[in-house]
């Protein structure tokens, strides 16, 4: 489904006939034959197995079904709209004539060249990721150049990289296809086929329960749904988020959020403790002083993370204290390991550890750690609509978020 180019001509056909309620009325204005319109209509229903309109005496109404179609398939052309729009203003075109009608001239193979080249930067990867020859998608790619009068594509020492105006207009065709996608799920789940896809992005304490327990919620009530969990830096998930390729985070929210087409959703508060193997020297120690935790090796998350900004607000008024043997590490097995044969510390969430405590493997010390909550929370698009499968799992989240704040 992501790499089948949709026929966009065919959706703008299909949303004339359902605004005006009439194909004759329809082929005036996408200036396509009311046959092409009737084939165009028919071959979605086929691809989607089901009726999108009821054809009557009076005219052609949506069904149940159409109704969801026409939602995604507006938001789609929201989306590639926006795109040609924010490309033109990125790359300082004149405004021509022809610009307004620009986003009815762009086909769905020239979108899909676009973000194939943005994901690859080789016209011939792109080529077979998308599944067709590579002069094909380099004619494609190409045609979008002319069309919009836009250069698109450059040559550089990797290979073939995009104008900032290319990069704006591939961000939106991908959140342009993602509804797309959206809307085959939403028929399949207005079916009652559990075929939907849920992409998720985590951060570390999330994997520990939280996530855990809200995909076992949701595939035990609808087992054919597929679940794709992804780890990675917040950064790099913030932009598979933007981009349509990730439909939420789940972790540490950030104050404020970085940027404002995402939205933000508090879950849980979560607290920060000096975490230690079990028997460490400072495990008894009840007034433990800053000079004392220099004397030891630390593990600390990446620069710019918020408990990493924790760990060095710990040394921000004595800096020639601050530990010079820091190890930076995310993972949590990785860190289980290295403080097990250790005396490092680290700072961490301390249910993050519930589990190691409770087995006598890890230790908290009793410091004093100031400010040492933390939102844990879903960072969401601003404009996205879950499908159903999707809202259930976001309901299961915040039951379990619910269920670590309580405890």
């Amino acid at each position: 489904m992501k790499r089948t180019a949709p026929n966009l001509r065919h959706l703008r056909a299909f949303r004339s006939v359902a605004f005006h309620q009439s194909i004759s009325r329809a082929s005036e204005e996408v200036f396509l034959s009311q046959p092409a319109i009737t084939q165009a209509i028919a071959n979605i229903e086929k691809a989607l197995d089901i009726e999108l309109f009821l054809r009557r005496t009076d005219g052609v109404f949506l069904t149940d079904a159409g109704k969801l179609f026409l939602r995604r398939s507006e938001r789609a052309d929201y989306y590639l709209r926006t795109g040609v729009e924010e490309a033109l203003a990125v790359s300082g075109a004149k405004k021509k004539n022809t610009f307004a009608k620009l986003d009815q001239l762009i086909s769905g193979v020239q979108m899909r060249a676009l973000i194939a080249v943005s994901e690859t930067g080789n016209f011939s990867l792109a080529a077979r990721s998308v599944g067709i020859s590579q002069p094909s998608l380099y004619r494609a790619a190409r045609d979008l150049e002319r069309l919009s009068e836009i250069t698109l594509f450059k040559k550089d020492s990797r290979g073939i990289s995009l104008t900032p105006a290319a990069v704006v207009w591939a961000r939106y065709a991908k959140l342009a296809f993602a509804e797309l996608s959206q809307t085959y799920m939403e028929i399949e789940e207005f079916k009652g086929i559990d075929t939907g896809r849920i992409v998720v992005g985590t951060m570390p304490l999330a994997r520990s329960y939280v996530l855990p327990s809200a995909i076992n919620q949701v595939t035990h009530k609808r087992p054919g749904v597929e679940i794709s969990v992804i780890d990675g830096r917040y950064e790099e998930l913030l932009h598979g988020l933007r981009h349509g390729e990730i439909d939420l985070l789940i972790g540490a929210l950030r104050d404020p959020p970085p940027i404002d087409d995402v939205v933000e959703e508090a879950l849980f508060d979560d607290s920060l403790a000096l975490i230690v193997r079990s028997g460490h020297p400072l495990e008894n120690n009840e007034n433990i002083t800053i000079e004392q935790l220099s004397a030891y090796p630390w593990i600390t998350p990446r620069s710019g993370s918020p408990t990493r900004v924790k760990f060095e607000a710990l040394y921000a008024a004595s800096p020639t204290l601050r530990p010079t043997s820091i190890i930076e590490a995310s993972s949590l097995v990785l860190i289980r390991g290295l403080l097990m044969d250790s005396d490092r510390i680290t700072i961490l969430s301390a249910h993050q550890v519930r589990q190691e405590k409770e087995w006598g493997h890890l230790s908290l010390l009793s410091f004093n750690l100031t400010d040492a909550q933390r939102p844990i929370g879903l960072t969401m698009r601003k404009e996205w609509h879950p499908t159903a499968s999707q809202a259930e799992f976001i309901d299961a989240l915040r039951r379990a978020g619910r269920d670590v704040g309580a405890n």
